[in-house]
Formats: structure tokens, C-alpha cells, sequence
């Protein structure tokens, strides 16, 4: 016999990956001079919001989020679309040391992204 879960149950089980992204929610310039409204763009700034990373030109569904122990950051598994392409990496995210900012680590990269103020897209 073939069950099927109910839209209650599946909607609870999606609801861990996107709160966990929650303490990273925000608009973050990619730049000291990177405008906060142009999100996606070289030269703009990137967001995360509900548990998905809006990159340049790219959307990653932040999920399977791990604490690292010791530390106050994440690892997740990022689902990325680009385009036509589709892929899998990991990155850790992890909040710069005066919490205006945001660190985040993907394998052989770091990139340090400033927090924009309060009301930016």
C-alpha cells in the first residue's frame, strides 16, 4: 500500500531548513561602495531571505543546515540554479566578529559580505 503524507506534515518538515537560515536573513553588499537595492548583479549586493541565497545571476535553497560545533556558524547544503545549470556544493555562513557582517565559506572561497542598513531590499 502507497501512503502519501499530508500538506500538514510535508509543511512541517520544510519548516527546520527555513528557519534555520533566519539569523542570516538580510541585504549584504558584495563591495564597501555595492548598492543595497541592486540585488544579484556584479557590483550590488546579494540577500538571503526564507532560507534561500540570492547571489549574482544565481538562487541557492539553503538547506540540510548543520551547527559547527564550537562555533557560532552553519554548514549547509546549497541548491543552486544559474541559468540552465544546476548544482550542489557546501557553505558554511557565520556572522563577522562585530555581527555587522557576514562571512561566507564555500569550498576554496570566502567571501566577506557588510550587512546594509535596516529597510534595504
Amino acid at each position: 500500500m502507497i501512503r502519501f503524507l499530508s500538506l500538514p506534515a510535508v509543511l512541517i518538515g520544510l519548516v527546520p531548513a527555513v528557519l534555520s537560515a533566519a539569523p542570516y536573513d538580510g541585504v549584504y553588499r558584495q563591495t564597501a561602495n555595492a548598492e543595497c537595492a541592486l540585488i544579484g548583479v556584479d557590483g550590488g549586493s546579494v540577500r538571503i531571505a526564507a532560507g534561500i541565497f540570492y547571489g549574482v545571476e544565481t538562487q541557492c535553497q539553503m538547506t540540510r543546515p548543520v551547527d559547527v560545533n564550537g562555533m557560532e556558524a552553519t554548514l549547509y547544503t546549497m541548491e543552486c540554479v544559474a541559468d540552465d545549470q544546476q548544482w550542489t556544493e557546501r557553505a558554511m555562513l557565520m556572522r563577522t566578529a562585530d555581527g555587522g557582517g557576514l562571512y561566507m565559506i564555500w569550498d576554496g572561497y570566502v567571501f566577506v559580505y557588510s550587512l546594509c542598513p535596516e529597510g534595504a531590499p
